[in-house]
């Protein structure tokens, strides 16, 4: 099965994607994650890569792409869970044509809903709780830059929701809830 989670930053995408990787052996292909590895890899892509996150702003398609299609041709597992990718109309295409490519498909895109000023306090926390903790707050996780990432996202990912809505594939889940409960809801939509 694979499966998009959408929502804005902060929403709770990269912690769903976690337990569906433990409890239903899916593969987390997080671009964040694949792009701040890129990132400390020192190679040439890695130093495009950490000018652009510098800056708040988004990675070419062709970037992302590139590092989605090199984990695609891995293990498949229990399926893939696309986690910050597709962002634009143009990545959700290029998306359809890689899976359509490999013989795969897209099962549904699942849109964790929150507001803003939920998002702004969850990720200063979280950057707080990751000092407290001894290590480094991610260099996104201020309240500047998610504002940056916020406007980027309805700018260019909130037109994915009427793609896959026409599409038949879009499935809402209300990403304030506890966590045990967005895991149900989603763990309801995936076994229908």
């Amino acid at each position: 099965m694979n499966i998009i989670l959408l929502g804005p930053p902060g929403a709770g995408k990269g912690t769903q994607a976690g337990m569906l990787v433990k409890e239903r052996d899916m593969i987390q292909l997080s671009t964040g994650d694949m792009l701040r590895e890129a990132r400390t890899s020192g190679t040439e892509m890695g130093k495009v890569v950490a000018d652009v996150m510098d800056r708040g702003e988004l990675v070419t398609d062709e970037i992302v792409i590139g590092l989605i299609r090199e984990k695609l041709e891995g293990p498949q597992k229990g399926g893939f869970i696309f986690d910050g990718f597709p962002r634009t109309l143009a990545q959700a295409d290029a998306l359809e044509a890689l899976l359509a490519e490999m013989g795969q498909k897209l099962d549904c895109a699942i849109e964790l809903r929150v507001r803003d000023e939920v998002l702004v306090d969850r990720i200063v926390n979280r950057a707080k709780e990751a000092v407290a903790a001894g290590g480094d707050a991610r260099a996104d996780d201020n309240e500047e830059s998610l504002k940056k990432r916020l406007m980027e996202y309805y700018k260019k990912t909130s037109p994915l929701l009427g793609y896959y809505h026409a599409k038949g594939l879009l499935k809402r889940v209300d990403g304030l809830a506890s966590m045990e409960v967005v895991k149900a809801s989603i763990g309801a939509i995936l076994d229908n």
